[in-house]
């Protein structure tokens, strides 16, 4: 009896010292799972029938893990109350759920412990200090954006469809915030996502703006309130921003401009071709913004050349921000790993940008999550490939850098798929959103123990 009570209250203790990450990732499973159960009931089909478990299951990670691949007509196949516990599973995906907890529980005026800090600070990407204010910063600001997004895609969608046309701009409004991509205008004839919209500023603009300031990150958006908005408002000095915030605007815009001028060039006589020039630029620069983070389409995306298919697996790949509701390997890595390569380039011993250097174990990250990216991204799509190979591999490669980079946008190619191909998907979603890193921090991390050995250097030649 000691002993069983012993092992109890080890167990208990090994729960309550589990590291935030793991609560994190086993939260985000924890809703794929609910949301499948009610996904395959009757009331959520349009039909009012049982919908097949993997249908189901590939539909609530890829809004949960806020990606927008489907293999069924979000429109067609879902009921109302289907595309609402779709919708309410892009919330707590793009938001994450320890977010929404911890939210509560300073709704209703209790105070955060130490472990709630620290679930907290892992979810958000916030220092602890500065926890709380960031949580109320991103719960209402959120709420805010996706409101006045609704009302502005109103103006556009009530106009022409009448009351039918509010659900369709909440719905679009948070997915967009969100960076989900999923959305219910398959009503629309001939409509393949946005493509009804592709010259149209109010509604790609809108939707553009929504996805580019969910994928910054709530610790940017913090900063630039902090340091811009606040100190114009109350009449003050402004403060210069952060070194992460700097980096991170710098990289959103060189990414932005690139991937504008990309499908401006490359598309322009193909799936543009019967758009004028401004309608090209407000498509290029929509198709730029979703094909890093969200999963809208005004284009004809099977369409697409090759060239312009590979530089959208780069974009796709790299995603947004961190502590943002986007995917990929983030702006910040690419940006650590690109001073790298100049600064080693140069002779130089370490890594520097604006006058900032990075520490090694920054860039030992950067490198690791980049190679664990490219390996899952590559290697589901040969499996896949391999799984169908009448289907070319750029569009393969295409799908699996989607998944992975939780943009959703499609070449058609994902209901095209067998079972086994579907779920590699699953994974290959659930793996973008939490992030391979953190993933395997979750399964392997242990708790440290004091080394007071020294190891000799060993020396090598590299390149």
């Amino acid at each position: 009896m000691l002993k069983s009570a012993g092992k109890t209250k080890k167990g208990r203790g090994q729960r309550k010292t589990a590291p935030p990450i793991r609560l994190i990732v086993g939260s985000f499973v924890l809703v794929i799972l609910l949301g499948t159960l009610v996904l395959i009931l009757p009331p959520s089909s349009s039909k009012g029938a049982f919908t097949h478990p993997l249908d189901a299951l590939f539909t609530a990670t890829s809004a949960t893990c806020v990606t927008g691949l489907s293999v069924v007509d979000t429109t067609a196949h879902w009921s109302t109350f289907g595309q609402a516990v779709i919708l309410v599973l892009i919330q707590i995906g793009g938001l994450g759920l320890s977010t929404f907890a911890i939210g509560f529980s300073l709704l209703v005026h209790r105070r955060l412990g130490i472990r709630e800090l620290a679930l907290a600070r892992e979810a958000s990407g916030g220092d602890t200090g500065e926890i709380v204010p960031l949580l109320k910063l991103m719960l209402g600001f959120t709420f805010l954006c996706e409101a006045l997004g609704a009302g502005l895609l109103m103006l556009r969608f009530v106009p022409a469809y009448g009351t039918k046309g509010i659900w369709p701009a909440v719905f679009v409004a948070v997915s967009a915030y969100c960076n989900a991509g999923f959305d219910i205008l398959g009503f629309i004839p001939g409509n393949s996502s946005l493509t009804a919209f592709a010259g149209d500023p109010l509604v790609s603009l809108t939707i553009s703006l929504l996805i580019a300031i969910g994928g910054l990150g709530f610790v940017v958006v913090q900063n630039l309130y902090r340091c811009k908005l606040s100190p114009t408002l109350r009449r003050k000095d402004r403060e210069r921003l952060n070194f992460h915030t700097q980096v991170c605007l710098r990289g959103t815009l060189i990414l932005l401009g690139a991937g504008t001028l990309i499908f401006f060039v490359c598309e322009y006589a193909n799936t543009m071709e019967d758009l004028n020039i401004f309608e090209k630029l407000v498509a290029s620069l929509f198709q730029s913004v979703n094909t890093r983070t969200a999963g809208f389409a005004s284009i004809n995306i099977h369409g697409m050349q090759d060239v312009t298919k590979a530089a959208s697996v780069g974009l796709m790949f790299i995603g947004g921000c961190p502590g943002s509701t986007a995917g990929g390997v983030k702006v910040t890595t690419i940006a650590v790993l690109a001073a790298t390569l100049l600064c080693t380039i140069r002779g130089k011993e370490e890594s520097t940008m604006l006058g900032r250097r990075f520490p090694t174990s920054v860039v030992f990250k950067a490198m690791t999550v980049v190679a664990l990216g490219a390996a899952i991204t590559l290697i589901d799509a040969g499996i896949i490939g391999a799984l169908n190979p009448s289907i070319p591999f750029i569009d393969v490669l295409y799908e699996s850098a989607s998944a992975f980079g939780t943009a959703g946008l499609s070449a058609s190619v994902t209901p095209r798929l067998e079972p086994i191909s579907r779920l590699i998907l699953c994974a290959t979603m659930f793996l973008g959103r939490v992030g391979p890193l953190s993933f395997g921090l979750s399964i392997l991390m242990r708790a440290k123990k004091p080394n007071g050995s020294i190891l000799p250097e060993g020396r090598m030649l590299i390149g």
